[in-house]
């Protein structure tokens, strides 16, 4: 799938992830483990255990997605499993991540449409996306594309020395 950016076009190509992707979808996510607490991970994934998480969503039958621009991956979203037991098998939880110097680019929107529409195409019912406050960027990219927020947990998480809130929005599909 082709898409464009914003005001100044991003040529982007969408594409399941393959297990080629693996050191670069690691490299994203560990900046976001170093540097902020966008994710509760506090020490870094790497290529291997990146390898092993990819297929482990697309064996359950849901997808994993990479942006490609510029010949780079620039970023990638999934969805895994919300709960374990039988009766949350139709709902599940998304996750996006840019690289670094591709947020802002117009890449999330076309991203993001893109794992909605392969989780229809699945058969899920529900997507949920938690969200560590503040973080006014993924709040707008999820109501972007028809989430609504349900609900907020306060000081569940603790990084770099202090207490974090996260935020829950929910998209029926």
């Amino acid at each position: 799938m082709r898409s464009g950016g914003r005001s100044d076009p991003v040529a982007a190509l969408i594409r399941a992830a393959t297990h080629a992707d693996a050191a670069a979808v690691g490299a994203i996510y560990d900046h976001y483990v170093r540097e902020t607490v966008v994710t509760f991970e506090e020490t870094e994934v790497g290529a291997n255990a990146m390898a092993t998480r990819v297929a482990d969503v697309q064996s359950r039958g849901l997808p994993w997605l990479v942006v490609e621009c510029d010949g780079h991956l620039a970023g990638y979203a999934y969805a895994g499993p919300w709960k374990a037991r039988s009766a949350y098998r139709h709902t599940v939880e998304s996750t996006i991540y840019l690289a670094p110097g591709h947020t802002g680019r117009g890449l999330g929107l076309p991203l993001y449409r893109a794992l909605l529409d392969a989780l229809r195409a699945c058969g899920t019912h529900a997507v949920i996306g938690g969200i560590s406050l503040p973080n006014a960027a993924s709040i707008a990219l999820h109501e972007k594309v028809g989430f609504r927020p349900i609900g907020r947990l306060v000081e569940v998480g603790r990084k770099f020395d202090r207490w974090i809130d996260v935020g829950y929005w929910q998209l029926l599909l």
